[in-house]
């Protein structure tokens, strides 16, 4: 396959995904919000979200002020932010027909209509509509997507290249959510961590609050919401699952130049698949997700030097 295809395909997958995760983040924020707390705290968490997605100075030259309705603007329809929504949802149309070719009819159709749909909407008008619903509909139109993809897509290169993209843009943002949620810019997270409505909030942002009461059947608490979140085999949005489709496609895909990239994604995946979470809290949540995240951003790196396009002539 032309590594410019498999760019295309595989950034494709990620702005579709981004968008899905970032309506999560954005949901499970503005559920928080609406619990009783002070103004200082909950803007605390809105900042969270542009430190975590290092938008410190692109918001700040738009806005004055970091509070619910400027971030809710600025991450869902601001065109000229790269990061929001509306802008992952056009860069997924524009990677989808690029590659108009290698996709099906019914991919293609699917997120020409979303983009169809979303481009148009003003912030006022999602608002005044309940921005939940908005959330509801990016989080229904990204399954529709993979749906489709998954019915339809014969699963040769393009497919493993989708699904390498997906799964590696839904570990980054996992462990985002969780990081926000646990540690984001809190003095004293472990006792915001007690709250048993924001861990509820919070899985149900991951569709995880059933999942945790079938393995679990207990009270929620942060520890095992941590590990079935980092280390869970079977939960679709753990870290441990989604690295672990990472190296199955990443084997799959495998040529002579990508042995380190497959040995970074193997090292993250026994991690993984071996950790315990007693050993994670006691190294700290925040730095350990950090430096997950930072691990996936070199796997990209690593993903786009062998496989794909180079990030400075793809910039």
């Amino acid at each position: 396959m032309l590594s410019r295809t498999a760019d295309h395909l595989f950034w494709m997958s990620r702005y579709i995904e981004r968008a899905e995760n970032l309506a999560r983040l954005l949901d499970v924020t503005y559920q928080m919000s609406l619990v009783p707390q002070s103004e200082s705290a909950a803007n605390q968490s809105w900042h969270a979200i542009i430190a975590l997605n290092s938008l410190e100075e692109a918001f700040a030259a738009r806005y004055d002020t970091v509070n619910g309705e400027n971030v809710l603007k600025f991450m869902v329809s601001d065109p000229d932010n790269l990061s929001s929504i509306h802008s992952c949802l056009r860069l997924a149309r524009e990677n989808a027909h690029a590659v108009r070719g290698t996709v099906t009819t019914e991919m293609w159709e699917t997120m020409n209509y979303t983009w169809l749909e979303a481009k148009d909407r003003k912030f006022d008008q999602i608002l005044n509509a309940g921005i939940g619903e908005y959330f509801d509909w990016v989080k229904m139109r990204s399954s529709l997507s993979r749906g489709t993809t998954l019915g339809t897509l014969l699963q040769d290169e393009a497919f493993h290249f989708i699904r390498l993209g997906t799964l590696l843009e839904r570990a980054d943002n996992t462990a985002r959510i969780l990081d926000i949620k646990y540690h984001g810019l809190h003095p004293q997270a472990e006792e915001v961590a007690t709250d048993f409505y924001q861990w509820g909030a919070l899985l149900r942002s991951v569709s995880g609050f059933e999942v945790y009461r079938k393995v679990y059947r207990d009270v929620i608490t942060p520890e095992r919401v941590a590990e079935l979140l980092i280390l869970n085999q079977d939960m679709p949005r753990s870290l441990r699952f989604c690295m672990k489709g990472v190296l199955k496609n990443l084997e799959l895909l495998a040529n002579r130049q990508s042995g380190e990239t497959r040995r970074q994604a193997g090292l993250l995946e026994a991690q993984l698949r071996y950790g315990r979470v007693e050993d994670i809290l006691a190294e700290g949540l925040h730095e350990w997700l950090t430096d997950f995240m930072d691990r996936i951003y070199q796997l990209g790196n690593g993903i786009s030097r062998d496989f794909l396009v180079p990030m400075g002539e793809a910039a």
